[in-house]
């Protein structure tokens, strides 16, 4: 859900987010896909990755979701953890109330990192 707001948030020629986890499913949760369908983003065909070290490395701030120990140290990266809850097997109202936790956490890390796209900014003022 982090990587679909930030990416529909941030301005695509300053920055991108990929999705990656240290135990990824098989498949977006059905009911992730549904809370994000909700508010205009089609999960439908994303597909969960495995967080390497090579993958953690390529990237400029590395967000992490209480993954602890099983998360790559990679020297000199900027990390950020965000303990939120896993949405798996919760019903949809504690999914979307954890879709709106992330997308307020989301716009707040667009602005922070000025990588907002202009009708954001616009909006903020």
């Amino acid at each position: 859900m982090a990587v679909a707001f930030f990416n529909a948030l941030a301005d695509p020629a300053r920055a991108r987010a990929w999705s990656a986890g240290t135990e990824p499913a098989d498949r977006v949760h059905p009911v992730v896909v549904t809370a994000m369908d909700e508010v205009g983003i089609d999960l439908t065909a994303a597909r969960p990755a495995l967080l390497t070290y090579d993958r953690a490395a390529k990237a400029d701030l590395l967000v992490t979701m209480g993954c602890g120990e099983a998360c790559p140290v990679v020297p000199g990266l900027r990390t950020e953890d965000w303990p939120l809850d896993d949405p798996a097997g919760r019903p949809l109202d504690e999914v979307r109330r954890l879709r709106d936790a992330i997308e307020r956490q989301v716009r707040a890390l667009v602005v922070r990192e000025s990588v907002e796209i202009a009708r954001l900014r616009k909006a903020a003022d």
